[in-house]
């Protein structure tokens, strides 16, 4: 049965999130070729303002399908002045993507960003982008996302090892138990435990060179409930 999320992608300006739209998009096989935003030429960005500025000024959703889920991703504003144009998309998403520029970390902006997602109740999960850029560091961004955010932001991009269900277990009483009882978490539970907002899942990459891209699309596939809108 094909699952049906709609997916918000949020993020400070110049953290690469359109581009990381457009790489969703083409893997997927949605679009043909890759568009740039300093090319002018990125699918989303449709507006001639945007195309002339490089910035996202209009919220705009585009459908993919990728295995059996149905994803319809809403590109939204990562400048701090067209943040009431982002804000208004907040109570009809699913689930929130939320990029972060690995050589940047959580700016100012990204910190603003978490706490209306967690205002509105928006399950989250996390792209660190950028990662092929001199001074990123992945365990760095995870040290600080678990101080300042949550501590259940939790690195899944290579699935868990026995250190990471532990850690997993920790969040949910029934989790633990179930842990106990089998030696493993199913993917079940961990995405009930995003829809709750109890588990923050971590993925890591560069959208302008496709790393990472396959393997959050499976995270998206694995760590989600179907849509609330049917």
């Amino acid at each position: 049965m094909t699952k049906r999320i709609v997916l918000g992608m949020l993020a400070h300006v110049d953290a690469g999130k359109t581009t990381l739209s457009e790489a969703m998009l083409y893997r997927a096989g949605r679009i043909r070729r890759l568009g740039r935003v300093d090319h002018g030429d990125a699918y989303l960005d449709t507006n001639d303002l945007e195309r002339q500025r490089g910035i996202t000024i209009f919220s705009k959703p585009a459908r993919l399908i990728f295995h059996d889920l149905e994803l319809t991703i809403v590109d939204t504003p990562g400048h701090v002045d067209f943040s009431a144009e982002m804000e208004r998309t907040l109570s009809v998403l699913d689930y929130a993507l939320l990029v972060v520029d690995a050589t940047s970390g959580l700016e100012g902006y990204v910190d603003t960003l978490w706490r209306l997602l967690a205002r509105y109740g928006v399950p989250t999960f996390i792209f660190v982008n950028k990662m092929d850029l001199s001074g990123a560091d992945s365990q760095r961004i995870i040290d600080l996302s678990r101080r300042r955010w949550s501590q259940a932001c939790l690195d899944l991009s290579h699935g868990l090892d026995q250190a990471g269900m532990e850690d997993v277990a920790l969040l949910d009483e029934g989790v633990m138990e179930e842990y106990l009882r089998t030696g493993g978490v199913p993917d079940e539970s961990l995405a009930k435990l995003v829809a709750d907002r109890r588990l923050f899942p971590c993925f890591f990459g560069s959208a302008l060179r496709l790393d990472g891209v396959d393997t959050l699309l499976e995270g998206l596939e694995r760590y989600t409930l179907s849509s609330r809108y049917g």
